[in-house]
């Protein structure tokens, strides 16, 4: 594998940021593996980190580079800030618009890695897992697979809770707190928009511990999810909101990981 410290400008951001980048790199030991780097593009993950992380997170925390190797599969970590992937309603700052149009045409750029749906998946935790979830729902004709691990997925609930104690950071961010329910940035419709369309429907995955401060909300999204037949694939176990739960389920998401040619 290669590791890449990538800096950039972003224009939809208006200033430099940086992204991490692992890729495969074909090598004489990896000949007739499965999954071994070949000439061609990569299928891509965009691994996305917490609100209180950044780019350099999942590198830091876990062994991702070597969960990774045998797999063929580049990895694009952003920085994002405390964005919630979202294009922010005050700050100026269109972390939305950066990550689901600009950072992968960029990316695509800059490294040989492809842009076909099948070959494109998403992935991350606590507001990551919101920013994965948000990619594929929202855009169902790019993204093959999503992954959310402790995921905020129900952020109005959250917010009218105060569990992150954050409310003027939020307004921020979404706005007044009672436009944030059936907005764009709401879960919720935008599964069911999904669920009714005649796209094409990503697999998701979600993992959520049961003494994590987010489960009841993960409940609430698996129902939803269920309700309208979405491709769901729920698990739980005992856990937090911790590293050590993380470390573990990523290297589950990437044994289900729909890649080619499993």
């Amino acid at each position: 594998m290669a590791f890449l410290d990538c800096h950039f400008f972003s224009e939809t951001l208006g200033l430099s940021t940086s992204m991490y980048v692992i890729l495969p790199q074909p090598t004489r030991s990896q000949i007739g593996m499965t999954g071994a780097a070949g000439a061609g593009k990569h299928p891509v993950l965009f691994l996305l980190h917490g609100l209180s992380d950044d780019h350099t997170i999942w590198l830091r925390r876990t062994s991702i580079e070597r969960y990774v190797a045998p797999l063929g599969l580049a990895v694009v970590m952003p920085a994002v800030d405390r964005s919630f992937y979202t294009d922010m309603a005050c700050g100026g700052r269109d972390y939305w618009s950066f990550i689901s149009e600009e950072l992968p045409a960029l990316c695509r750029q800059f490294f040989p890695i492809s842009d076909r749906r099948e070959d494109t998946f998403a992935a991350g935790l606590s507001m990551g897992g919101y920013g994965a979830f948000k990619l594929a729902l929202n855009h169902p004709g790019r993204f093959a697979a999503a992954g959310s691990l402790s995921g905020a997925l129900d952020l109005p609930t959250t917010w009218e809770r105060d569990d992150l104690n954050i409310h003027a950071e939020l307004v921020n961010t979404f706005g007044p707190k009672e436009q944030l329910r059936g907005s764009a940035n709401d879960l919720f419709p935008a599964a069911t928009r999904l669920a009714a369309a005649a796209d094409p429907k990503p697999r998701l995955y979600q993992w959520c511990g049961t003494e994590d401060f987010l489960y009841q909300d993960n409940l609430a999204f698996r129902d939803h999810a269920r309700k309208l037949n979405l491709d769901l694939t729920y698990e739980e176990e005992p856990g937090t909101h911790d590293w050590g739960c993380w470390d573990r389920k990523i290297q589950r998401f990437l044994e289900w990981l729909p890649l080619p040619g499993k």
